[in-house]
Protein backbone atom coordinates (compact mmCIF):
# COMPACT_ATOMS: atom_id res chain seq x y z
CA UNK A 1 0.00 0.00 0.00
CA UNK A 2 1.40 3.61 -1.22
CA UNK A 3 1.66 6.18 1.28
CA UNK A 4 -1.36 8.21 -0.23
CA UNK A 5 -3.46 4.88 0.21
CA UNK A 6 -2.55 5.15 3.65
CA UNK A 7 -3.15 8.27 4.12
CA UNK A 8 -7.07 8.00 2.95
CA UNK A 9 -7.23 5.22 5.23
CA UNK A 10 -6.00 6.65 8.39
CA UNK A 11 -6.64 10.19 7.40
CA UNK A 12 -4.54 12.71 8.05
CA UNK A 13 -6.17 14.28 11.56
CA UNK A 14 -4.97 10.80 12.55
CA UNK A 15 -1.28 11.29 12.25
CA UNK A 16 0.99 11.16 15.54
CA UNK A 17 3.64 12.82 16.54
CA UNK A 18 4.84 9.43 16.67
CA UNK A 19 4.60 8.94 13.21
CA UNK A 20 6.75 11.85 12.39
CA UNK A 21 9.32 11.47 15.40
CA UNK A 22 10.65 8.05 13.99
CA UNK A 23 11.88 9.82 11.14
CA UNK A 24 13.27 12.78 12.34
CA UNK A 25 17.31 12.89 13.14
CA UNK A 26 16.27 12.34 16.99
CA UNK A 27 19.44 14.04 18.01
CA UNK A 28 17.72 16.73 19.97
CA UNK A 29 19.72 19.70 19.25
CA UNK A 30 17.41 22.15 19.63
CA UNK A 31 18.31 23.90 16.63
CA UNK A 32 14.74 24.54 15.62
CA UNK A 33 13.97 25.88 18.65
CA UNK A 34 12.09 23.16 20.66
CA UNK A 35 13.21 21.24 23.82
CA UNK A 36 13.72 17.95 22.29
CA UNK A 37 12.64 15.96 18.76
CA UNK A 38 9.47 14.77 20.17
CA UNK A 39 8.33 18.39 20.86
CA UNK A 40 9.31 19.64 17.30
CA UNK A 41 7.00 16.23 15.87
CA UNK A 42 3.94 17.48 18.09
CA UNK A 43 4.19 21.04 16.73
CA UNK A 44 4.74 19.44 13.04
CA UNK A 45 1.64 17.21 13.46
CA UNK A 46 -0.34 20.61 14.68
CA UNK A 47 1.59 22.66 11.63
CA UNK A 48 2.70 25.20 13.78
CA UNK A 49 6.44 24.85 12.37
CA UNK A 50 7.75 23.07 9.10
CA UNK A 51 10.19 20.38 8.51
CA UNK A 52 12.57 23.05 7.03
CA UNK A 53 13.13 24.27 10.92
CA UNK A 54 14.96 21.25 11.61
CA UNK A 55 18.42 21.77 10.39
CA UNK A 56 19.94 17.86 10.55
CA UNK A 57 16.88 16.95 8.50
CA UNK A 58 17.74 18.84 5.23
CA UNK A 59 21.59 16.92 5.29
CA UNK A 60 21.85 14.54 2.19
CA UNK A 61 21.76 11.35 4.84
CA UNK A 62 19.02 12.34 5.66
CA UNK A 63 17.40 12.98 2.55
CA UNK A 64 14.85 9.90 2.30
CA UNK A 65 13.65 10.61 5.67
CA UNK A 66 12.54 14.39 4.77
CA UNK A 67 10.93 12.85 1.59
CA UNK A 68 8.68 10.12 3.49
CA UNK A 69 7.49 13.17 6.02
CA UNK A 70 6.59 15.38 3.24
CA UNK A 71 4.91 12.47 1.61
CA UNK A 72 2.88 12.30 4.98
CA UNK A 73 2.41 15.76 5.47
CA UNK A 74 1.38 16.47 2.07
CA UNK A 75 -1.93 17.84 2.12
CA UNK A 76 -5.42 16.54 0.71
CA UNK A 77 -5.48 19.39 -1.85
CA UNK A 78 -2.46 21.08 -3.13
CA UNK A 79 -1.78 24.85 -2.53
CA UNK A 80 -1.30 27.06 -4.88
CA UNK A 81 0.42 30.14 -4.98
CA UNK A 82 -0.77 32.98 -7.16
CA UNK A 83 0.94 36.40 -7.23
CA UNK A 84 4.06 37.51 -6.56
CA UNK A 85 5.86 39.08 -3.46
CA UNK A 86 3.55 40.17 -0.23
CA UNK A 87 0.42 40.95 -1.71
CA UNK A 88 0.62 36.98 -3.12
CA UNK A 89 -2.06 34.26 -2.59
CA UNK A 90 -2.17 30.73 -0.88
CA UNK A 91 -5.40 28.98 -2.42
CA UNK A 92 -5.80 25.56 -1.35
CA UNK A 93 -3.67 23.90 1.07
CA UNK A 94 -6.71 22.05 2.87
CA UNK A 95 -5.53 18.94 5.14
CA UNK A 96 -9.16 17.90 6.09
CA UNK A 97 -12.90 18.28 5.00
CA UNK A 98 -14.83 19.41 7.79
CA UNK A 99 -13.50 22.38 9.96
CA UNK A 100 -13.90 20.56 13.42
CA UNK A 101 -11.57 17.52 12.50
CA UNK A 102 -8.17 19.88 12.74
CA UNK A 103 -8.56 23.80 10.91
CA UNK A 104 -8.41 25.28 7.24
CA UNK A 105 -5.38 26.85 5.96
CA UNK A 106 -5.18 29.78 3.43
CA UNK A 107 -9.39 31.81 3.42
CA UNK A 108 -11.03 31.52 0.06
CA UNK A 109 -9.50 34.20 -2.03
CA UNK A 110 -12.30 36.90 -3.49
CA UNK A 111 -11.57 38.70 -6.13
CA UNK A 112 -13.75 41.31 -8.53
CA UNK A 113 -13.07 41.42 -12.07
CA UNK A 114 -12.91 43.97 -14.25
CA UNK A 115 -13.55 43.77 -17.86
CA UNK A 116 -11.43 45.05 -21.29
CA UNK A 117 -14.12 47.26 -22.43
CA UNK A 118 -15.05 48.98 -19.01
CA UNK A 119 -14.72 52.76 -19.62
CA UNK A 120 -11.15 53.54 -17.81
CA UNK A 121 -12.68 55.66 -15.62
CA UNK A 122 -14.57 52.62 -14.14
CA UNK A 123 -12.20 50.29 -14.76
CA UNK A 124 -9.64 52.31 -12.23
CA UNK A 125 -12.63 53.35 -9.73
CA UNK A 126 -13.33 49.35 -9.20
CA UNK A 127 -9.51 48.74 -8.56
CA UNK A 128 -9.39 51.45 -6.19
CA UNK A 129 -12.89 50.23 -4.22
CA UNK A 130 -10.48 46.86 -3.91
CA UNK A 131 -7.63 48.13 -2.64
CA UNK A 132 -9.62 50.62 -0.18
CA UNK A 133 -11.85 48.05 1.23
CA UNK A 134 -11.29 47.04 4.71
CA UNK A 135 -12.80 46.24 7.93
CA UNK A 136 -11.53 45.65 11.36
CA UNK A 137 -13.23 42.93 12.81
CA UNK A 138 -11.99 41.19 16.36
CA UNK A 139 -8.75 42.55 15.92
CA UNK A 140 -8.34 41.07 12.27
CA UNK A 141 -8.38 43.19 9.21
CA UNK A 142 -10.61 42.03 6.91
CA UNK A 143 -9.66 42.66 2.73
CA UNK A 144 -10.31 41.54 -0.64
CA UNK A 145 -7.68 39.27 -2.41
CA UNK A 146 -7.46 39.27 -6.41
CA UNK A 147 -8.63 41.19 -9.40
CA UNK A 148 -10.10 39.21 -12.15
CA UNK A 149 -9.45 40.73 -16.01
CA UNK A 150 -11.74 39.72 -17.98
CA UNK A 151 -12.02 39.52 -21.74
CA UNK A 152 -15.32 40.36 -23.45
CA UNK A 153 -14.06 42.03 -26.36
CA UNK A 154 -11.85 38.85 -27.33
CA UNK A 155 -9.58 41.14 -28.98
CA UNK A 156 -5.91 40.78 -27.86
CA UNK A 157 -5.05 43.95 -28.01
CA UNK A 158 -7.77 45.12 -26.14
CA UNK A 159 -6.99 42.46 -23.19
CA UNK A 160 -3.43 43.40 -23.34
CA UNK A 161 -3.95 47.27 -23.00
CA UNK A 162 -6.42 46.28 -20.16
CA UNK A 163 -4.09 44.13 -18.18
CA UNK A 164 -0.87 46.43 -18.26
CA UNK A 165 -3.77 49.47 -16.84
CA UNK A 166 -4.46 47.12 -13.84
CA UNK A 167 -0.88 46.22 -13.38
CA UNK A 168 0.44 50.02 -13.30
CA UNK A 169 -2.50 50.32 -10.52
CA UNK A 170 -2.18 47.36 -8.34
CA UNK A 171 -0.07 44.97 -7.46
CA UNK A 172 -3.06 42.45 -6.13
CA UNK A 173 -2.84 38.75 -7.74
CA UNK A 174 -4.07 38.32 -11.22
CA UNK A 175 -7.02 36.03 -12.77
CA UNK A 176 -6.55 36.13 -16.61
CA UNK A 177 -9.96 35.42 -17.94
CA UNK A 178 -10.66 34.28 -21.09
CA UNK A 179 -10.90 31.07 -23.27
CA UNK A 180 -8.79 32.45 -26.43
CA UNK A 181 -5.36 31.32 -25.86
CA UNK A 182 -4.49 34.45 -28.22
CA UNK A 183 -6.20 36.79 -26.18
CA UNK A 184 -4.76 34.77 -22.80
CA UNK A 185 -1.16 35.24 -24.24
CA UNK A 186 -1.41 38.80 -24.99
CA UNK A 187 -2.58 39.44 -21.34
CA UNK A 188 0.35 37.05 -19.96
CA UNK A 189 2.70 39.97 -22.36
CA UNK A 190 1.81 42.41 -19.93
CA UNK A 191 2.38 40.84 -17.07
CA UNK A 192 4.97 38.39 -17.78
CA UNK A 193 6.24 38.49 -13.90
CA UNK A 194 2.68 38.45 -12.26
CA UNK A 195 2.39 34.87 -11.96
CA UNK A 196 -1.67 35.19 -12.41
CA UNK A 197 -4.08 32.66 -12.39
CA UNK A 198 -5.08 31.84 -15.88
CA UNK A 199 -8.65 30.84 -16.46
CA UNK A 200 -9.57 28.46 -18.19
CA UNK A 201 -8.37 25.20 -20.17
CA UNK A 202 -11.18 23.23 -21.24
CA UNK A 203 -11.12 20.30 -23.63
CA UNK A 204 -10.50 22.64 -26.85
CA UNK A 205 -7.87 24.51 -25.70
CA UNK A 206 -6.10 22.29 -22.58
CA UNK A 207 -3.02 22.42 -25.25
CA UNK A 208 -2.50 26.28 -25.79
CA UNK A 209 -3.53 27.24 -22.43
CA UNK A 210 -0.97 24.57 -20.99
CA UNK A 211 1.91 25.49 -22.99
CA UNK A 212 1.62 29.74 -21.57
CA UNK A 213 1.38 27.91 -18.28
CA UNK A 214 4.38 26.78 -18.68
CA UNK A 215 5.98 29.28 -20.22
CA UNK A 216 4.82 31.63 -17.83
CA UNK A 217 5.43 29.98 -15.10
CA UNK A 218 1.74 30.47 -13.86
CA UNK A 219 -1.30 28.50 -12.49
CA UNK A 220 -3.82 27.39 -14.59
CA UNK A 221 -7.76 26.90 -14.45
CA UNK A 222 -9.12 23.43 -15.17
CA UNK A 223 -12.70 23.78 -16.47
CA UNK A 224 -15.59 21.35 -17.87
CA UNK A 225 -18.97 22.78 -16.07
CA UNK A 226 -21.07 20.02 -14.45
CA UNK A 227 -18.88 17.22 -15.65
CA UNK A 228 -16.79 16.03 -13.36
CA UNK A 229 -15.60 13.06 -15.12
CA UNK A 230 -14.17 15.38 -17.55
CA UNK A 231 -12.93 17.75 -14.87
CA UNK A 232 -10.41 15.35 -13.08
CA UNK A 233 -9.76 13.86 -17.39
CA UNK A 234 -8.76 17.32 -18.16
CA UNK A 235 -6.42 17.37 -15.25
CA UNK A 236 -4.88 14.09 -15.29
CA UNK A 237 -3.86 15.94 -18.86
CA UNK A 238 -2.52 18.93 -17.39
CA UNK A 239 -0.52 17.38 -15.02
CA UNK A 240 1.21 14.46 -17.46
CA UNK A 241 1.78 17.53 -19.70
CA UNK A 242 3.76 19.17 -17.36
CA UNK A 243 1.34 21.49 -15.07
CA UNK A 244 1.61 21.12 -11.38
CA UNK A 245 -0.24 24.03 -10.33
CA UNK A 246 -4.43 23.77 -11.03
CA UNK A 247 -7.05 24.98 -10.56
CA UNK A 248 -10.44 23.37 -10.79
CA UNK A 249 -13.38 24.70 -11.88
CA UNK A 250 -16.26 22.09 -11.89
CA UNK A 251 -18.93 24.90 -12.86
CA UNK A 252 -21.02 27.36 -10.72
CA UNK A 253 -24.89 27.98 -11.94
CA UNK A 254 -27.04 30.39 -9.73
CA UNK A 255 -30.46 29.03 -10.57
CA UNK A 256 -31.56 25.88 -11.40
CA UNK A 257 -28.11 24.63 -11.88
CA UNK A 258 -27.53 25.44 -7.85
CA UNK A 259 -28.06 21.96 -6.45
CA UNK A 260 -25.70 20.70 -8.79
CA UNK A 261 -22.85 23.24 -8.43
CA UNK A 262 -22.88 22.83 -4.56
CA UNK A 263 -23.29 18.69 -5.08
CA UNK A 264 -19.76 18.94 -7.51
CA UNK A 265 -17.84 21.23 -4.96
CA UNK A 266 -18.49 18.67 -1.79
CA UNK A 267 -17.94 15.46 -4.03
CA UNK A 268 -14.63 17.11 -5.06
CA UNK A 269 -13.49 18.15 -1.91
CA UNK A 270 -14.84 14.48 -0.25
CA UNK A 271 -13.03 12.51 -3.08
CA UNK A 272 -10.02 14.52 -1.71
CA UNK A 273 -10.02 14.41 1.59
CA UNK A 274 -11.91 11.55 2.40
CA UNK A 275 -11.16 8.91 -0.43
CA UNK A 276 -7.41 10.00 -1.39
CA UNK A 277 -8.36 11.04 -5.17
CA UNK A 278 -5.02 12.89 -6.07
CA UNK A 279 -6.75 14.09 -9.50
CA UNK A 280 -9.57 16.12 -7.37
CA UNK A 281 -6.44 17.14 -5.02
CA UNK A 282 -6.51 20.54 -5.97
CA UNK A 283 -7.88 24.16 -5.44
CA UNK A 284 -11.65 24.66 -6.36
CA UNK A 285 -13.16 28.04 -7.72
CA UNK A 286 -16.58 29.22 -7.75
CA UNK A 287 -17.96 31.98 -9.98
CA UNK A 288 -20.70 34.00 -8.01
CA UNK A 289 -21.13 36.61 -10.57
CA UNK A 290 -22.63 33.64 -12.37
CA UNK A 291 -25.69 34.97 -11.05
CA UNK A 292 -25.36 38.25 -13.24
CA UNK A 293 -25.12 35.89 -16.50
CA UNK A 294 -28.71 35.51 -16.94
CA UNK A 295 -29.86 38.86 -15.09
CA UNK A 296 -32.70 39.64 -17.06
CA UNK A 297 -34.72 42.30 -16.06
CA UNK A 298 -34.04 41.76 -12.49
CA UNK A 299 -33.06 44.80 -10.58
CA UNK A 300 -29.52 44.90 -9.93
CA UNK A 301 -29.84 44.87 -5.89
CA UNK A 302 -31.43 41.54 -6.39
CA UNK A 303 -28.80 40.29 -8.63
CA UNK A 304 -26.20 41.57 -6.09
CA UNK A 305 -28.09 39.65 -3.37
CA UNK A 306 -28.31 36.69 -5.04
CA UNK A 307 -24.14 36.70 -5.59
CA UNK A 308 -23.67 37.13 -1.73
CA UNK A 309 -25.90 34.58 -0.96
CA UNK A 310 -24.34 32.11 -3.73
CA UNK A 311 -20.68 33.32 -2.13
CA UNK A 312 -21.85 32.68 0.96
CA UNK A 313 -23.10 28.92 0.13
CA UNK A 314 -19.69 28.35 -1.82
CA UNK A 315 -17.44 29.59 1.18
CA UNK A 316 -18.48 26.88 3.35
CA UNK A 317 -18.74 24.43 0.51
CA UNK A 318 -15.11 24.69 -0.22
CA UNK A 319 -14.57 26.85 -2.45
CA UNK A 320 -10.51 28.07 -2.36
CA UNK A 321 -11.11 31.08 -4.61
CA UNK A 322 -14.58 33.43 -5.79
CA UNK A 323 -15.00 35.76 -8.38
CA UNK A 324 -17.35 38.51 -7.86
CA UNK A 325 -19.19 41.59 -9.95
CA UNK A 326 -21.07 43.21 -6.99
CA UNK A 327 -18.70 45.52 -5.41
CA UNK A 328 -20.81 46.82 -2.95
CA UNK A 329 -19.56 46.32 1.27
CA UNK A 330 -23.17 44.93 1.78
CA UNK A 331 -22.85 42.38 -0.49
CA UNK A 332 -19.02 41.64 0.62
CA UNK A 333 -18.56 42.61 3.82
CA UNK A 334 -20.92 39.36 4.91
CA UNK A 335 -19.12 36.98 3.70
CA UNK A 336 -15.52 38.43 4.57
CA UNK A 337 -16.88 37.82 7.85
CA UNK A 338 -18.07 34.70 7.27
CA UNK A 339 -14.67 33.54 5.59
CA UNK A 340 -12.87 34.91 8.77
CA UNK A 341 -14.95 33.22 11.34
CA UNK A 342 -14.68 29.72 9.50
CA UNK A 343 -10.66 30.02 8.55
CA UNK A 344 -10.22 30.44 12.37
CA UNK A 345 -8.33 27.46 14.56
CA UNK A 346 -11.43 25.37 16.04
CA UNK A 347 -9.12 24.22 18.77
CA UNK A 348 -8.26 27.81 19.77
CA UNK A 349 -10.51 30.35 21.14
CA UNK A 350 -9.66 33.77 19.43
CA UNK A 351 -8.80 35.78 22.59
CA UNK A 352 -6.63 39.04 23.05
CA UNK A 353 -3.93 39.56 25.38
CA UNK A 354 -5.02 40.41 28.97
CA UNK A 355 -3.82 43.43 30.99
CA UNK A 356 -5.16 47.00 31.49
CA UNK A 357 -6.18 48.67 28.67
CA UNK A 358 -6.75 52.33 28.35
CA UNK A 359 -9.43 54.88 26.96
CA UNK A 360 -8.98 58.37 26.44
CA UNK A 361 -7.18 60.09 29.15
CA UNK A 362 -8.58 58.69 32.12
CA UNK A 363 -7.86 60.46 35.79
CA UNK A 364 -8.00 59.35 39.45
CA UNK A 365 -11.60 59.45 39.15
CA UNK A 366 -12.21 57.69 35.64
CA UNK A 367 -14.54 54.28 36.00
CA UNK A 368 -12.79 50.77 36.09
CA UNK A 369 -14.45 48.00 33.76
CA UNK A 370 -13.70 44.81 33.26
CA UNK A 371 -14.81 42.32 30.42
CA UNK A 372 -13.13 38.98 29.38
CA UNK A 373 -9.92 38.16 26.52
CA UNK A 374 -12.71 36.64 24.21
CA UNK A 375 -12.15 38.53 21.27
CA UNK A 376 -15.92 39.14 20.03
CA UNK A 377 -16.16 39.97 23.51
CA UNK A 378 -13.45 42.23 24.18
CA UNK A 379 -13.60 44.44 20.59
CA UNK A 380 -17.45 45.26 20.81
CA UNK A 381 -16.96 46.43 24.95
CA UNK A 382 -13.90 48.56 23.57
CA UNK A 383 -15.56 49.83 20.22
CA UNK A 384 -18.78 51.28 22.21
CA UNK A 385 -16.03 52.47 25.09
CA UNK A 386 -14.32 54.20 22.06
CA UNK A 387 -17.36 55.90 20.49
CA UNK A 388 -19.04 56.76 23.13
CA UNK A 389 -15.91 58.85 24.23
CA UNK A 390 -15.41 57.77 27.78
CA UNK A 391 -12.27 58.18 29.40
CA UNK A 392 -11.68 55.13 31.07
CA UNK A 393 -9.87 52.08 31.89
CA UNK A 394 -10.45 48.51 31.11
CA UNK A 395 -9.72 45.67 32.90
CA UNK A 396 -9.33 42.18 30.51
CA UNK A 397 -9.45 39.01 32.65
CA UNK A 398 -8.04 35.71 30.76
CA UNK A 399 -10.75 33.49 30.42
CA UNK A 400 -8.90 31.30 27.93
CA UNK A 401 -11.27 32.83 25.71
CA UNK A 402 -14.40 32.69 26.68
CA UNK A 403 -16.98 35.03 26.94
CA UNK A 404 -18.88 36.34 30.26
CA UNK A 405 -22.24 33.84 30.16
CA UNK A 406 -19.96 31.29 29.19
CA UNK A 407 -17.19 31.60 31.20
CA UNK A 408 -18.85 32.00 34.54
CA UNK A 409 -21.27 29.14 33.62
CA UNK A 410 -17.94 27.02 33.20
CA UNK A 411 -15.67 28.58 35.78
CA UNK A 412 -13.51 30.51 33.36
CA UNK A 413 -14.47 34.05 34.83
CA UNK A 414 -14.19 33.86 38.14
CA UNK A 415 -14.47 35.82 41.50
CA UNK A 416 -10.74 34.70 41.76
CA UNK A 417 -9.34 35.42 38.51
CA UNK A 418 -11.39 38.91 38.09
CA UNK A 419 -9.12 39.92 42.02
CA UNK A 420 -5.71 38.67 40.80
CA UNK A 421 -6.46 41.06 37.68
CA UNK A 422 -6.60 43.99 39.54
CA UNK A 423 -3.57 43.33 41.43
CA UNK A 424 -1.81 42.19 38.64
CA UNK A 425 -2.94 45.81 36.19
CA UNK A 426 -2.11 47.94 38.71
CA UNK A 427 -5.49 49.87 38.77
CA UNK A 428 -5.46 50.43 42.59
CA UNK A 429 -1.94 53.00 41.83
CA UNK A 430 -4.37 54.59 39.41
CA UNK A 431 -7.50 55.68 40.89
CA UNK A 432 -8.21 56.54 44.28
CA UNK A 433 -11.82 55.00 44.23
CA UNK A 434 -12.30 51.25 44.82
CA UNK A 435 -15.32 50.76 42.91
CA UNK A 436 -15.42 47.84 39.54
CA UNK A 437 -18.37 47.93 37.15
CA UNK A 438 -18.63 44.42 36.28
CA UNK A 439 -20.99 43.02 33.13
CA UNK A 440 -24.58 42.39 33.85
CA UNK A 441 -23.55 38.72 32.94
CA UNK A 442 -21.47 38.17 35.41
CA UNK A 443 -23.66 39.78 38.33
CA UNK A 444 -23.54 36.21 40.48
CA UNK A 445 -20.24 36.66 41.28
CA UNK A 446 -20.41 40.19 42.39
CA UNK A 447 -20.84 39.15 46.23
CA UNK A 448 -17.70 37.38 46.04
CA UNK A 449 -15.49 39.81 44.07
CA UNK A 450 -16.07 42.41 46.24
CA UNK A 451 -14.83 39.79 49.04
CA UNK A 452 -11.79 38.48 47.49
CA UNK A 453 -10.77 41.79 46.22
CA UNK A 454 -11.85 44.38 48.63
CA UNK A 455 -13.49 46.38 45.80
CA UNK A 456 -17.32 47.38 45.78
CA UNK A 457 -18.65 45.92 42.95
CA UNK A 458 -21.18 48.32 40.54
CA UNK A 459 -23.03 45.48 38.56
CA UNK A 460 -23.16 47.29 35.04
CA UNK A 461 -25.81 46.80 31.67
CA UNK A 462 -25.57 43.19 30.28
CA UNK A 463 -25.45 44.82 26.49
CA UNK A 464 -22.16 47.34 26.44
CA UNK A 465 -24.02 49.56 24.52
CA UNK A 466 -25.76 51.13 27.42
CA UNK A 467 -22.41 52.12 29.22
CA UNK A 468 -22.98 55.91 28.52
CA UNK A 469 -26.76 55.79 29.66
CA UNK A 470 -25.02 53.55 33.02
CA UNK A 471 -22.42 56.39 33.29
CA UNK A 472 -24.75 59.10 33.39
CA UNK A 473 -27.23 57.45 35.92
CA UNK A 474 -25.59 55.87 38.37
CA UNK A 475 -21.68 56.17 38.03
CA UNK A 476 -19.83 58.44 41.13
CA UNK A 477 -16.58 57.95 41.89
Amino acid sequence: MSEREKKSKVGIKELSPIDVYKLLPKTNCKECGQENCMAFATKIVNREVTLEQCPPLLKKENEKAYKQLKEMLKPAVKEVVVGVGDRAVKIGGKLVMYRHEFTYFNPTAIAIDVTDEMPEDELLNRIKNVEKFSYEYIGYTLKLDMIAVRSTSDDPEKFKATVKKVVENTNLPLILCTLNSNVAEAGLMAAPKAKPLLYAANMDNWKDMAELALMYGCPLVASAPNDLDMLMSLAKTLQAYGVEDIVLDPGTFANEGLADTLNNFTMLRRAACKAGEELAGFPLMGIPMAAWMDKGETADEIVKWREAYLAAMLIVRYADVLVMHGADGWSLLPNAVLRQNIYTDPRKPVAVEPGLKVFGTPDENSPVFFTTNFALTYYTVASDIENSKINAYLIVVDTEGSAVDSGVAGRKLTAEKVADAIKETGIENKVKHRKLIIPGKASRISGEIEELSGWKVQVGPRDSSEIPKYLVEKWQP
